[in-house]
């Protein structure tokens, strides 16, 4: 994984725009990586996960999953195919994981990405 990739993540993230806009736009950084052949975000709904955006072609052989939590709680899982560095992904998935609230329950309170 490059420092371009978290750059461009970097830019995508910082875009005023929909969550759900910046969760598509990661996965599709992520999956024009070298070595990546597909990436998604699965979304903690109850006790599922609910896959959300995806990009690329899945090859589960060599799917690496990182846990995506805000303030302690777990809001979803990153799932890339390919060949993913599991501490870039860790980076990726802290920069991400405001966005992705879109199906938590933030109990009535306001929220900023």
């Amino acid at each position: 994984m490059t420092s371009r990739a978290l750059e461009a993540l970097a830019e995508a993230l910082g875009r005023k725009g929909e969550p759900d806009d910046a969760l598509r736009a990661a996965v599709e950084i992520l999956a024009e990586e070298p070595g990546v052949h597909w990436a998604a975000i699965a979304f903690v709904e109850g006790e599922d996960l609910v896959v959300g955006p995806t990009a690329g072609t899945p090859t589960e052989d060599r799917r690496v999953r990182v846990a995506i939590s805000f303030h302690g709680d777990a809001v979803g899982e990153l799932w890339v195919d390919g060949d993913a560095d599991a501490a870039f992904l860790t980076q990726v998935a802290e920069l991400i994981a405001p966005y992705v609230l879109i199906g938590w329950d933030t109990r009535g309170e306001r929220w900023e990405p």
